[in-house]
């Protein structure tokens, strides 16, 4: 009973399609006795393939990264409490989105934001009209110190696929990032980066570089 309520369901999304070779196939397939599932599958898979492709913006170009913002670096020597160390934490924090992990990715904000202490899926239910997330991380910002805790903010563009309509989308954010600071008495937690709040990219003001390290994007 199972398989033929997929079949149908199936079958009843067809239906509202214009028919073109790969509704006839998957139509065929499930007539001959086919998985429900694996043609559903196969469906989706090549409806996806002439779907208009993700192609963010390159960077200094309008929707891009700045114009001098260089990839996270990926070598094993980067310091993890410098900045490069946070946007690593960063492109973790896109990385688990795109694979779809969000209880792992919601363990890399602050416990004690609004969103690091949000309902587990009351998270995960923000990133379900995308039916693909990806990041191109930018450079991080300059360290900034202010009561015991070290900031640091590093753009992102982020981009995917709308679940619905199968569109592309594309935005770009800035990542704020706290760690205390190497004082007595603080966990090797506490000194670890953590994503403090993320809001839309803020450019830095003409002939202030570091501008964006003061401004916060909420």
């Amino acid at each position: 009973m199972r398989a033929w309520t997929g079949a149908a369901a199936l079958l009843a999304s067809l239906s509202l399609t214009a028919c073109d070779g790969r509704e006839e196939s998957a139509i065929d397939n499930l007539a001959n006795g086919a998985n429900a599932a694996q043609v559903e599958n196969a469906f989706r898979a090549e409806a996806q393939a002439v779907m208009e492709p993700l192609s963010p913006p390159e960077p200094g170009t309008p929707g891009g990264l700045p114009a001098a913002s260089q990839p996270v670096e990926e070598e094993e020597t980067i310091d993890p409490k410098g900045p490069q160390g946070a946007a690593q934490v960063v492109q973790g924090y896109y990385g688990l989105l795109e694979e779809r992990r969000f209880d792992d990715a919601q363990d890399l904000w602050n416990e004690e934001s609004a969103i690091g202490a949000q309902d587990d899926e009351l998270f995960a239910r923000r990133f379900r009209g995308f039916s693909e997330i990806h990041a191109n991380v930018g450079a991080p910002g300059q360290v900034e110190g202010a009561a015991g805790s070290l900031y640091v903010v590093v753009p992102v563009q982020v981009y995917g696929r709308i679940a619905a309509s199968g569109k592309p989308w594309y935005t770009l954010r800035q990542v704020t990032l706290r760690r205390v600071n190497d004082v007595p008495g603080s966990t090797k937690a506490d000194r670890r980066w953590h994503i403090e709040s993320i809001g839309p990219y803020v450019p830095p003001a003409e002939g202030d570089a570091d501008a964006i390290n003061a401004t916060s994007p909420e």
